[in-house]
């Protein structure tokens, strides 16, 4: 049975591997010893673990600006893909965002990646049609 919670210490090592796995491609500044210091300084009850039998297996960290909200790092091992997992921690992280007071998620999606699209679409999410821009600082 999967469970869902906030994240604790002892998942580090749990998260570290499912990022890993799921996002291999990511630059050194998303790799979990940065970002998820980064994400307990700020609104740290949105960093949210799945757990089947006490193994991490998803991830979803949620922000908010007061204006926005934003999904980030919605990741599930590909073992336990297809157990409606993600969607299960998108809902937790938009409850979450909306106790806030948050009325709007934003979230970005790699173009070419139709499977992850395709979900967030599932669960009423549309494509808006805006340039996403970045900048690091």
């Amino acid at each position: 049975m999967t469970t869902i919670s906030h994240y604790r210490d002892a998942h580090f090592d749990g998260v570290d591997a499912l990022w890993r796995e799921a996002f291999p491609n990511d630059p050194p500044y998303n790799r979990a010893e940065l970002a998820i210091p980064a994400k307990l300084a700020v609104q740290p009850e949105l960093f949210l673990v799945a757990e089947d039998e006490e193994r991490v297996v998803g991830t979803a960290m949620a922000g908010y600006d007061g204006h926005r909200g934003w999904l980030y790092a919605v990741a599930v091992r590909g073992s336990h893909r297809g157990r409606k997992i993600a969607a299960a921690l998108i809902r937790e992280a938009e409850a979450r965002l909306a106790a806030l007071g948050c009325t709007k998620v934003n979230l970005q999606v790699r173009a070419d990646n139709d499977v992850v699209v395709n979900l967030y679409a599932s669960l009423g999410y549309e494509i808006e049609p805006r340039i996403s821009m970045g900048k690091r600082l």
